[in-house]
């Protein structure tokens, strides 16, 4: 395996974002690749089944990318329980990536139990639409992508280079995501799992009639909390 990342070009040839030449959107399926990680050879699609989520950072040792990254390691087994993967990518190289693993085991007493991907040329985070094509350098890569076990994009969080991202928020959207999934109800402002959910709205008059002042926005407790 070399430095260079893989693409299926079949696959890529499929992705709605690759023909228009425009940046990922909720929905599309999430472009495959190949590429050389700290544990090892990863290909995206091998995570086809449970939900995966997706961050890039700007560089290598970089103080608010190595926070996240020491918050997203203590978080690994709430992530576990929700049957979500972590990926991590930064465009630096394998040996960059696996040097500042190591400073964060030695400064921070914490072992990353997630993969990193390399991206030296930028392919990875180009195809996602994390920083424009033209770019020469990588101060826009910073975006979470949240994909469901068929490879679709669920959700997009990009944040600037000064603010890290919230775990918790990252835990709680894969929780929300997952319930939302089933189909049955919507998730309100700040929904964690136990809290009421959004009960569809009416769609006929009939149904506005039956339902009442509340047929737009109706909450009630969660049959699976």
């Amino acid at each position: 395996m070399t430095d260079r990342t893989i693409f299926d070009a079949d696959a890529a040839a499929d992705i709605p974002s690759a023909r228009a030449g425009r940046p990922l959107r909720i929905g599309d399926a999430a472009p495959d690749f190949c590429a050389r990680t700290t544990q090892g050879e990863v290909r995206l699609s091998d995570y086809r089944g449970r939900w995966l989520v997706f961050f890039s950072h700007p560089a290598d040792f970089t103080p608010v990318c190595t926070s996240e990254f020491v918050a997203l390691a203590g978080a690994a087994d709430r992530f576990a329980a929700l049957d979500c993967a972590l990926l991590g990518l930064s465009v630096d190289s394998l040996h960059a990536h696996l040097a500042w693993m190591e400073a964060i085991r030695a400064r921070f007493g914490t072992a990353v139990p997630f993969p990193v991907v390399e991206d030296p040329t930028m392919a990875v985070g180009r195809a996602y639409g994390m920083l424009d094509a033209t770019a020469q350098d990588s101060a826009t890569v910073r975006a979470t992508y949240f994909i469901d076990p068929e490879g679709i994009v669920r959700a997009i969080t990009c944040y600037p280079m000064s603010v890290g991202r919230s775990v918790a928020e990252m835990l709680r959207l894969v929780a929300a995501l997952q319930r939302a999934a089933r189909g049955d109800a919507l998730t309100p402002e700040g929904w964690t799992p136990g809290a009421d959910i959004v009960l569809p709205a009416a769609r006929t008059e009939d149904e506005v009639t039956a339902t009442g002042p509340s047929w737009f926005c109706r909450l009630a407790p969660d049959p699976l909390a």
